[in-house]
């Protein structure tokens, strides 16, 4: 059997849209094929076409999402995905693409509260650990933070050098404010100190 070509799949999907113009479907495997391609903008136009026509095709909406992630449209990747996930609130990928999208948009909390829902939904998805982790470190607690990413290596998730550096230079500069008052207990002589017995 041969693998159908990407300017066959194409020419396919656009006779489906002229046979049927209100397919949602048939817009969706437009944009699926525009995906596979690398063309995404195109790809985001057929899936807004396909949520235009079916609004609770979720899968529409996951894929808009995130062909507006890969565009650097984040306020739109959320948007979609919002949508996804109000559609069904189980939907890992929509919980996830949806944290990507407060990652860069800078929101920490909602990077925390999307990734603590995929993680309730598929405890070991080794990516939420980690972006979990990245939220944690934001909003000043290490302590989660450390937890999480140490979880994400034991899956499997290899973190950036970027993120384990801002980690540990987070943790020096606590441990530097704490105005913690270290206690030698090992009885031996130190500068300034006499034995003790």
């Amino acid at each position: 059997m041969n693998r159908e070509s990407q300017k066959d799949r194409l020419n396919r999907c656009l006779e489906a849209i002229e046979d049927n113009p209100e397919s949602a479907s048939a817009y969706y495997n437009l944009g699926l094929t525009h995906t596979i391609s690398g063309r995404v903008k195109s790809a985001e136009e057929a899936y807004l076409k396909a949520v235009e026509r079916d609004p609770k095709m979720i899968q529409a909406w996951v894929n808009l999402g995130g062909v507006r992630l890969m565009r650097w449209e984040f306020e739109g990747c959320r948007d979609a995905n919002l949508e996804a996930v109000k559609l069904d609130d189980q939907l890992v990928i929509g919980h996830y693409n949806l944290g990507q999208a407060y990652l860069y948009l800078n929101d920490p909390e909602n990077l925390v509260k999307c990734n603590q829902r995929v993680l309730e939904l598929e405890r070991d998805h080794p990516a939420a650990h980690y972006h979990l982790a990245i939220g944690y470190l934001a909003v000043d607690n290490h302590g989660a933070a450390e937890r999480h990413l140490a979880r994400a290596i034991e899956l499997g998730h290899a973190p950036t050098q970027d993120f384990v550096k801002a980690l540990e230079k987070a943790q020096i500069k606590k441990a530097r404010n704490a105005n913690t008052t270290l206690v030698e207990i090992t009885g031996a002589e130190g500068p300034g100190k006499k034995r003790e017995e």
